[in-house]
C-alpha cells in the first residue's frame, strides 16, 4: 500500500518538472517561435519515449479502435499546448498564472462526469484547500490588478487549454490501466508529432526567416532539452504513471503544485522574492495534497495482468 502511494504521487514530479519551465524559460525559449518549439517538444519527447517502449514492453498489435484512442489523446495533446502558447502570447502574467489553476478542476469534472470516479468529502475538500493555496501564493506574485487586462480571446483559448489537457489525463486512463502509463503516453505522443508538425510551416510563412534569427548557444539548446527529455517525456509519463495507481481526479491536486515550484525556483535561480502569502498558501497546498493522496476511498483499479497480449 505505501508503494501504490508512492506511485500514485508521481505526478507530483510532473509537476516539479513544469514548475522548472517557468526558470528555463528565462534562458532561452523565447528565441525559437512557439509552435516551432512545441514541434521540437514533442519530436524530442516521442524521440526519448519510443526507443524505451520498444526494449521494455512486449510487441503489440493494436486493434484500429485503440489506435483512434491514441489519436484522440494525440489531439488533445495538440490543442492543448498549441491553444496555450497562443493564448499566453495574448495575455498577462497574471491572468496565465491563474488560469493555469483551472485544470485540476476541469480533470475533477471529467473524472467523475466521464469515468464515474466518485468524489469523496476529503477529496473535495482537499482539492478546495490546494486551491486556496496556490491562488494564495500566486496572489503574492503577480499583480491583481493585471487582471482585468489582457485580451478575452487570449483567455478562452488558456481556458481551452486547461480542458484539452484535462481531456488529455481523464481520457488516458482507460489506456494507462489497459496496457500502461508509459505505452500510452509515448503512442499519444509520437503520434502528435506530425500534427505539431503540420502548424510549423503556417508559422514560419507568417514569420519568415524566424528560424535563421535563432541562436544555438548553449542556453537556448539547455532549454529545448529540458523541455523535451524532462518537460514532455519524464513529465508526461510521471503524469500518467499516478493513474495506475490512483483515479484522475486524485492525480489532478498534483497539479497545483506546478507554479508554487515555479515560484520557489525563481527564487533559487533568479533572485526573486516570495509574497506575503507565500508560507500560508504554501501550507494550505501541502495539506491539500496531503488529504487527497491519503483518501481512503475506494482503490482504483490497478492494471490489467492481461494487458501484454495485446489488443483486443
Amino acid at each position: 500500500m505505501d508503494r501504490d502511494r508512492i506511485l500514485a504521487a508521481a505526478p507530483l514530479l510532473a509537476a516539479a518538472l513544469w514548475g522548472g519551465m517557468y526558470v528555463v524559460s528565462k534562458w532561452g525559449f523565447g528565441a525559437i517561435p512557439p509552435l516551432t518549439l512545441a514541434f521540437l517538444r514533442v519530436a524530442l519527447g516521442a524521440a526519448v519515449l519510443y526507443p524505451v517502449v520498444r526494449a521494455t514492453t512486449p510487441t503489440r498489435s493494436f486493434a484500429r479502435r485503440e489506435w483512434r484512442r491514441f489519436g484522440g489523446l494525440a489531439v488533445w495533446l495538440t490543442a492543448a499546448l498549441t491553444t496555450q502558447f497562443v493564448g499566453t502570447d495574448l495575455t498577462n502574467a497574471s491572468q496565465g498564472a491563474l488560469l493555469t489553476v483551472s485544470t485540476p478542476v476541469f480533470i475533477i469534472v471529467l473524472g467523475v462526469t466521464a469515468l464515474d470516479e466518485r468524489l469523496t468529502r476529503r477529496k473535495a475538500v482537499g482539492t478546495l484547500l490546494a486551491s486556496a493555496g496556490t491562488l494564495a501564493v500566486l496572489a503574492g506574485q503577480y499583480d491583481l490588478g493585471a487582471l482585468a487586462g489582457g485580451n478575452l480571446f487570449g483567455i478562452g483559448l488558456l481556458l481551452f487549454s486547461a480542458f484539452c489537457f484535462a481531456a488529455f489525463t481523464a481520457f488516458g486512463k482507460p489506456l494507462v490501466r489497459r496496457y500502461s502509463a508509459l505505452e500510452t503516453v509515448t503512442y499519444a505522443t509520437v503520434l502528435s508529432v506530425p500534427l505539431f508538425g503540420l502548424l510549423v510551416p503556417v508559422e514560419l510563412a507568417a514569420h519568415p526567416g524566424a528560424l535563421g534569427s535563432v541562436p544555438t548557444t548553449l542556453p537556448v539548446v539547455g532549454a529545448v532539452l529540458y523541455l523535451g527529455v524532462l518537460s514532455t517525456a519524464a513529465a508526461w509519463y510521471c503524469w500518467y504513471k499516478g493513474m495506475e495507481y490512483a483515479d484522475a481526479s486524485a492525480v489532478a491536486v498534483f497539479f497545483f503544485a506546478q507554479p508554487v515550484v515555479g515560484v520557489l525556483l525563481g527564487v533559487a535561480f533568479l533572485g526573486e522574492t516570495v509574497g506575503p502569502g507565500f508560507v500560508g498558501g504554501g501550507i494550505l497546498l501541502l495539506l491539500g495534497v496531503y488529504a487527497v493522496s491519503t483518501d481512503d476511498g475506494p482503490p482504483a483499479e490497478r492494471p490489467r495482468d492481461d494487458a501484454a497480449s495485446g489488443g483486443p
